[in-house]
């Protein structure tokens, strides 16, 4: 693990990371760092209390948006069309939901303060982007990425009812997917995720997808 100078925005090569992903510490959440990171297949994870951890697991949860296949339940759900989708208009309720709701594991929340309003100025220079999905004229699911113009990072996602963070999931593959995007980046690995079809590849691949998008 390596402790970030504060005076330069520069990174560890990735695969210098732990086995557990774990690349760097220290630094701070400016846009300028953000973006360095996010060229290069880092992000960050940590909890309130803790100092900013930067990761790159050895193995990246992806989504090729030509082979995402919804569930027969959710096709039918869609057919039904019980909820409507808007896209990059309420970004802040949305990382504020992402950050507020009980997730039922009691390990809280890993988007603190600064997280939170890093992530609102990259909204307001463009380059972080929401789903949000409503019932009933209310706020009942959505998701919130980084958008590297051909790599969409998904980074947090929430529900209030059944269904709505695969509803906003499914939004954002198709638009994905008719914008000619290579992937949707899930970071790390989960049966939530794995469920809606991600899968795992080497690090390495991952960050050569990345390099082609990003020259």
């Amino acid at each position: 693990m390596y402790l970030l100078d504060s005076n330069s925005l520069e990174f560890p090569h990735p695969n210098l990371a732990t086995e557990e992903g774990l690349l760097a510490v220290g630094g701070d959440l400016s846009t300028e760092r953000l973006l360095t990171a996010y060229k290069k297949g880092i992000f960050p994870w940590f909890c309130e209390g803790e100092p900013i951890l930067w990761y790159s697991p050895g193995w990246r949860m992806v989504l090729d948006p030509r082979h995402y296949q919804p569930s027969k339940s959710l096709k039918q759900i869609l057919k039904k069309k019980l909820f409507t989708v808007t896209f990059n208009q309420h970004f802040k309720e949305v990382i504020y939901h992402c950050k507020s709701i009980d997730r039922g594991d009691g390990l809280g929340t890993w988007i603190t303060n600064d997280m939170e309003n890093a992530y609102i100025k990259l909204h307001q220079l463009g380059i972080a982007k929401s789903v949000e999905v409503w019932q009933n004229n209310q706020l009942v699911g959505g998701l919130y990425g980084i958008d590297q113009k051909h790599v969409f990072c998904g980074e947090s996602m929430f529900s209030k009812v059944s269904n709505a963070s695969k509803i906003a999931f499914a939004w954002l593959n198709n638009y994905l997917l008719e914008n000619n995007y290579s992937l949707l980046d899930c970071q790390v690995h989960n049966h939530h995720l794995e469920s809606l079809g991600a899968y795992e590849i080497p690090r390495q691949e991952f960050l050569n997808i990345l390099q082609k998008n990003n020259t």
